[in-house]
């Protein structure tokens, strides 16, 4: 486990953007992905902003590493069950992927009924949704209780707040066909599955996840973007989690669960957005690494390299930018 002083050095070395100057024109920014578009691929950086409420906070160290390097590890143990976009990875920040032509939606995953922000099942579910996405609840769940089995709840794509949808209007919609859209519930399923069961081996549930998919070069179903990291996915400690939902308790979480509970406990909303402080920019930093520590069997070893990150990862796409 990195050192709580070697996490707090890199409090001002931190990679709020990956803008450079010189490629600016191929530039595009996501929530906390800064992406450069070329011929046939694209260039992506994890940079290591932290948002809630659709909000910028902050930085967190070393964020950008470990979900880069978690999502290169998912993707490679799911290679066997569906393609990805993944080219190279440069630095521990950068994945070069290839250029897919996406699907309009998000594919979401859901083990659990659980969540506290406005869009989750169980927001919903408290609030008398028994119809989420297509799929029909029962009645009499409480929160952090396992669905029977997993449901998927698609979300279209917004810059502002995705929207729910269910299968149905997504065909209804032409967003995609019924026969890929059917192909691509089975894939969900499928490395949702697998994931559950890598996640079990390593003591922690995989409790919900999103994808994105397109259509590749070769005209099949990727996988792109990122692969259960804890930006994209929920996990809870497994030795804990009976006894804690048994007794009323929140989970133990590994997760961006423990950021949104924090500033829920100091009424911080998407009216009230204030600024991380360093204290809780640390305690998020060693949740991510010993995430990704749980997930992989693998120490977390930071690039601590010459020169400012920014600098380190300019160099690292040079090559590919040209």
């Amino acid at each position: 486990m990195v050192s709580r002083d070697i996490i707090q050095a890199q409090l001002d070395n931190c990679l709020l953007d990956a803008k450079f100057d010189r490629w600016a024109d191929s530039c595009r920014q996501g929530k906390v992905r800064d992406m450069y578009l070329l011929p046939g691929r694209r260039v992506f950086i994890t940079t290591d902003r932290q948002s809630a409420f659709d909000h910028v906070l902050g930085t967190i160290p070393f964020k950008g590493q470990v979900l880069n390097r978690i999502a290169q590890y998912w993707f490679e143990q799911t290679r066997d069950r569906v393609p990805n976009h993944v080219f190279d990875v440069p630095h521990p920040n950068v994945t070069i992927g290839e250029e897919l032509e996406m699907f309009p939606v998000e594919i979401v995953v859901r083990g659990f009924l659980t969540g506290s922000t406005e869009t989750s099942a169980w927001t919903h579910y408290s609030r008398g949704v028994r119809d989420f996405c297509g799929n029909r609840l029962p009645e009499g769940m409480v929160k952090n209780q396992p669905f029977e089995t997993p449901i998927i709840t698609p979300t279209t794509k917004s810059k502002d707040h995705d929207e729910g949808i269910s299968a149905a209007q997504i065909m209804d919609r032409g967003l995609v066909d019924e026969a890929t859209w059917r192909q691509i519930e089975s894939i969900a399923m499928d490395i949702f599955t697998r994931g559950q069961h890598l996640a079990a081996t390593r003591g922690l549930i995989l409790v919900d996840t999103k994808y994105e998919m397109g259509i590749n070069s070769d005209g099949k179903v990727a996988l792109a973007d990122e692969i259960h990291t804890p930006d994209s996915s929920r996990f809870w400690i497994k030795e804990t989690y009976r006894s804690r939902h048994e007794a009323g308790q929140e989970p133990e979480s590994l997760d961006k669960e423990f950021l949104r509970l924090w500033l829920k406990e100091r009424n911080i909303s998407d009216t009230n957005i204030v600024p991380l402080d360093d204290y809780i920019r640390v305690q998020v930093a060693e949740r991510y690494i010993q995430l990704f520590e749980r997930i992989t069997g693998e120490t977390f070893e930071p690039d601590l390299g010459d020169g400012t990150l920014r600098e380190r990862i300019e160099a690292a796409i040079e090559p590919f930018m040209n």
